[in-house]
């Protein structure tokens, strides 16, 4: 089984993807719609991706790929971020001036950097890929942030280990496949919905859950493509494939221009 990943072999994400598939052959993808193109085609036949962080908040792009893409969500884990500076062996931290990783791990190591005000923080596209551009070139001056994992893929050495800021820092990550076959154990739903811009239409579009007592764990909006100034909501919703779930869809598409499902899944152990 092929399972892709967007960034490099060693990154969270590609530990995420050895978790919820083990035995699966992990495929790295260099942009978050090659890994959608992937799955669609069947080149693959599962993808992982991050869908939100619970200091940075939500991967935008990911909610906007679910919406437009046919793919079902099958599962979700949450995986504990520790970040760690990592550069060539035999290099110390005090001959270290740069420092590469992807702006959101840069941007979870703020008191690091208070630390060492003399190293520079510079953006990179991925936290692994950061490492694997430092061993790869050599660079005596330089480390990247990244999972330990990272180290041992590109043979470079854990200068620091567990820099976050802080350590209650977890990235929840998604398991999406082309069918929409539901599995043993589901209890959760992510559904997408829009509605029309008149007034109260959001309360009554909430009270077909909650009129069944069925609990929504997270709603947020975003932008429709091409209507500007429109929205889409997105929700989870704790609740698994029963009659009270699908006669709550039912009433909200009597609501809504528009309702997906877009997974009916085991929940995550909460930490």
């Amino acid at each position: 089984m092929k399972v892709a990943i967007q960034g490099e072999l060693g990154s969270f994400s590609h530990e995420a993807a050895g978790r919820m598939l083990p035995k699966a052959t992990v495929v790295p993808c260099a942009r978050s719609a090659e890994v959608f193109d992937s799955v669609e085609s069947g080149r693959v036949q599962a993808a992982v991706i991050p869908i939100e962080n619970s200091l940075a908040g939500s991967v935008a792009e990911h909610f906007d790929l679910l919406l437009a893409r046919d793919v079902f969500i099958h599962g979700e884990m949450q995986l504990r971020i520790r970040h760690n500076l990592i550069a060539l062996p035999g290099v110390k931290l005090a001959q270290v001036k740069r420092v590469f990783s992807h702006p959101v791990a840069l941007d979870q190591c703020r008191n690091f950097f208070r630390a060492h005000r003399e190293v520079q923080a510079v953006p990179f596209y991925d936290t692994a890929g950061s490492v694997r551009h430092v061993v790869g070139e050599k660079l005596s001056d330089a480390a990247g942030i990244a999972a330990k994992r990272a180290a041992s893929e590109y043979g470079g050495r854990v200068l620091l280990a567990g820099i976050e800021d802080d350590q209650q820092n977890y990235t929840r990550f998604l398991l999406i496949k082309r069918t929409n076959k539901i599995g043993k154990g589901a209890n959760k739903s992510s559904i997408a919905f829009a509605l029309k811009n008149v007034p109260g239409v959001l309360f009554k579009a909430l009270s077909v859950f909650a009129l069944r007592d069925i609990s929504l764990s997270k709603i947020e909006s975003r932008p429709m493509r091409g209507r500007p100034w429109e929205y889409v909501f997105f929700a989870d919703i704790l609740r698994g494939d029963d009659e009270a779930a699908r006669n709550a869809l039912r009433h909200l598409g009597e609501i809504a221009e528009l309702v997906k499902v877009l997974g009916v899944y085991p929940a995550a152990k909460a930490h």
